[in-house]
């Protein structure tokens, strides 16, 4: 089935006042978001990021100002009827702990009217879509799912019913880092395919660097700071509050703007767990530009470093051989999730594995580290090209100060 394309979302002076506060919560945010476009509002606890997402779906009703997504305006249309067509992410996935998984991925087309065989047939896509097994997983309940198992699941149900929109409002928060990090990669994934329109809230600079094509800085009442790409957030901050979000080390959160597969995933020799044990054995023996073979699993995924010796030291078996795969990135990883994996791995590389954790190739730390010098290069060269700038703007102030001091006192310039 074909999906829907993202929708445009114009906010025009948003505002949201709450009775008995003096200040409003929200306060006359406008906004143009492109159909198809990631946008993530980042700011401090309480500045308003969640309020201004919540009246995009009018899950809080504003007090003033117009919603249009499409070119329609959705500011008096029945709030039941809109938040069908807008999906909606949250964090710990929000999942009905009484239904099963495809109950809960089922529940929005089916209130809008799907036929049993294409609600049946939505489940086992979306399943497939978010990376988990539908014969494995469709009859499970929430409570049997790990946390990132059901922050995928929430993410299906969100986008079942084929929304151009996707609201997510700090969905990944409440997982540990490894797993949050497989799940930001999932939604650049799906986003490269799906193209909607997500907006996208939270607290983690990082986080926003990594998924947003333009991030809304936000001050306190939902104030825009600087509304722009990472990039230019990174290198230019508006002003010294957008540059306390930056924080320390611009350079290397530069890391989270190129991804994996922009550099060079290279070939490894590989073993399976099923291949006869005299058969690795010979392929580590005879190998002869790496002393290392990387071990897979049955489904193909990576599961041991073999180094030559490890068959003799634990007599020839796999069970007590070579050392377990630490951590894994996919290739819409960012180059800093790649360092990381290297950094806490001895061998000096990370495996690169496809969506359903299948190998398909390695990084190495030379690469990364070649990456890195390039983007510190980068920053130095444009820093001496900024200097430049500012130095041809001060000579004609220079020049007419100059001038100015060598006329007398009181002599007319």
């Amino acid at each position: 089935m074909a999906e829907a394309s993202g929708a445009t979302i114009e906010l025009e002076q948003l505002t949201k006042r709450y009775p008995g506060s003096a200040e409003p919560a929200v306060d006359g945010v406008s906004m143009e978001i492109g159909a198809g476009e990631t946008v993530i509002f980042v700011g401090p606890s309480g500045c308003g990021k969640s309020t201004t997402l919540k009246m995009i779906n009018r899950l809080i009703e504003p007090t003033s100002g117009r919603i249009r997504i499409g070119g329609e305006d959705v500011t008096h249309m029945d709030p039941v009827k809109l938040r069908r067509k807008i999906g909606y992410a949250i964090q710990s996935s929000g999942l009905f702990p009484h239904m099963t998984v495809a109950e809960n991925i089922a529940l929005v087309p089916r209130m809008v009217g799907w036929s049993r065989a294409r609600v049946r047939d939505r489940v086992e896509e979306m399943l497939d879509l978010v990376g988990l097994d539908p014969r494995e997983f469709r009859g499970r309940y929430p409570r049997q799912l790990s946390g990132g198992q059901q922050q995928r699941v929430g993410v299906a149900r969100a986008l079942a019913a084929d929304p151009p929109v996707l609201l997510m409002d700090e969905p990944f928060g409440a997982v540990d880092p490894i797993t949050r990090d497989h799940l930001q990669d999932e939604l650049i994934r799906l986003q490269h395919e799906l193209h909607k329109t997500i907006v996208f809230v939270t607290h983690d600079f990082d986080e926003a660097i990594k998924l947003g094509d333009r991030i809304a800085v936000l001050r306190e009442r939902s104030h825009i700071a600087q509304f722009d790409t990472p990039e230019a957030i990174l290198t230019n901050p508006a002003d010294d509050f957008v540059s306390g979000f930056v924080g320390a080390g611009a350079a290397l959160k530069r890391l989270n703007l190129t991804r994996v597969r922009d550099v060079g995933v290279a070939d490894f020799p590989t073993v399976r767990l099923d291949d006869p044990l005299q058969s690795i054995f010979d392929r580590l023996r005879e190998a002869t530009t790496t002393n290392e073979l990387l071990l897979l699993d049955r489904r193909g995924r990576p599961y041991k470093w073999l180094r030559r010796g490890d068959l003799m030291r634990a007599k020839g078996s796999l069970a007590r051989a070579g050392t377990l795969v630490g951590d894994t990135v996919t290739r819409d990883a960012t180059l800093r999730d790649a360092l990381e994996a290297v950094l806490t791995d001895s061998s000096g590389r990370v495996a690169v594995t496809g969506r359903r954790g299948e190998f398909t190739g390695v990084v190495d730390m030379e690469t990364l580290l070649n990456s890195v010098h390039e983007l510190l290069e980068e920053d130095r060269l444009a820093a001496l090209e900024h200097r430049h700038d500012l130095e041809e703007l001060r000579a004609p102030q220079t020049r007419a100060e100059q001038e100015g001091a060598d006329h007398e006192p009181g002599e007319r310039a």
